[in-house]
């Protein structure tokens, strides 16, 4: 303290506190962002049961010997094809509880604890099914004593699936098991860096069983990486361009990644997804995915309750009963054991 003054440190120290009043900004700044590009990406549908099915089917390979006799008598009628196929419903739940007292409370960055409370809870949820749906993880038929668990995108996918280096993985995929009517997790093994062949050839393997590829999905390095091969490698896949169009007066842009690829078989836009999860391993998938053949299902759409009053606070049930419906799982791919922190190859 200054000789004869009495300074803010003097007001800070004055016990319990001091008497100054604090400055704070009544605002709450939260890096942890909403954006769901999966659930926004595909369809939204419903169904009525805890198991809800659908039949994929697909036409049959073109006869080379299809000629007959003029006059000859009909041949025998084609066999019925197609498959009926399903997946579980699973509920996911976020639970608030808030005293009275804190509702009442004057508070940063809110008006009412419990309507910000409420609000974050649907944010959480759906960010929670958002990771779920992209997650390795097998259907399982829920029970009175054991919890529905949805098939995960990677338990569908069986028909277009290689490794990041393009090695062939199909032995390795899990896909619905007409037995069971469940399904099973793909098993993964050790991770390389993703490889461009692999891409290309993913996308090829889809376009040749019908499918047309538009969006490559997968946690930001790997599309990093991706991006940073296509435009730095020596190959020069893509190409620095200007602003063609632009104003003449307008700020020049610095144009350093790539967002699309223009392939042999359609224009694929590379998408980042901050909440896919790895797998059990800590490597990464990209799914090459055709948005008209998966949705997002649901049982009961979001949903928020009152619970019973036990004390002094107010308690919601936030809850979802959904499911993921793979339409035909041949309209996607899928590239596993990726190395998340590896720079892509050739």
């Amino acid at each position: 303290m200054a000789t004869g003054n009495i300074d803010s440190f003097d007001l800070k120290s004055i016990a319990k506190g001091g008497v100054i009043n604090e400055d704070v900004m009544q605002k709450i700044f939260d890096i942890s962002k909403i954006p769901l590009p999966f659930t926004d990406l595909v369809g939204s549908t419903t169904h009525k049961n805890e198991r809800f099915d659908w039949v994929v089917d697909e036409l049959r390979a073109p006869n080379l010997d299809n000629a007959r006799v003029d006059g000859a008598d009909a041949g025998a009628a084609a066999e019925a094809g197609g498959a009926r196929v399903g997946n579980h419903s699973q509920i996911s739940d976020e639970v608030i509880a808030v005293s009275y007292r804190a509702d009442a409370s004057d508070t940063i960055g809110r008006t009412k604890e419990l309507a910000y409370r409420i609000t974050r809870g649907n944010q959480q949820i759906r960010r929670d099914v958002e990771a779920i749906a992209l997650n390795n993880q097998a259907s399982v038929a829920g029970t009175d004593t054991v919890a529905g668990v949805t098939g995960g995108l990677p338990s569908w996918l069986e028909t277009t699936v290689l490794g990041a280096d393009g090695s062939d993985q199909t032995g390795a995929a899990g896909g619905h098991n007409m037995t069971t009517g469940l399904t099973e997790k793909v098993t993964v093994g050790g991770a390389t860096g993703l490889s461009f062949q692999a891409v290309k050839d993913c996308i090829q393997g889809v376009y040749e069983q019908g499918g047309e590829v538009t969006h490559l999905m997968s946690n930001p390095g790997v599309i990093g990486h991706l991006s940073s091969y296509m435009f730095d490698n020596e190959a020069r896949v893509a190409t620095l361009t200007s602003d063609q169009g632009a104003p003449a007066n307008s700020k020049a842009t610095a144009l350093s990644s790539v967002n699309v690829l223009v392939s042999d078989f359609g224009t694929i836009k590379l998408v980042p997804n901050r909440l896919q999860p790895l797998d059990e391993n800590g490597n990464a998938i990209a799914f090459l995915l055709d948005p008209e053949y998966v949705a997002l299902s649901y049982l009961e759409g979001y949903r928020t309750d009152t619970l019973a009053k036990t004390g002094l606070a107010e308690k919601r049930q936030i809850s979802v009963d959904w499911g993921l419906r793979v339409h035909t799982e041949k309209a996607h791919g899928m590239i596993i054991n990726i190395d998340p922190d590896a720079d892509a190859t050739a």
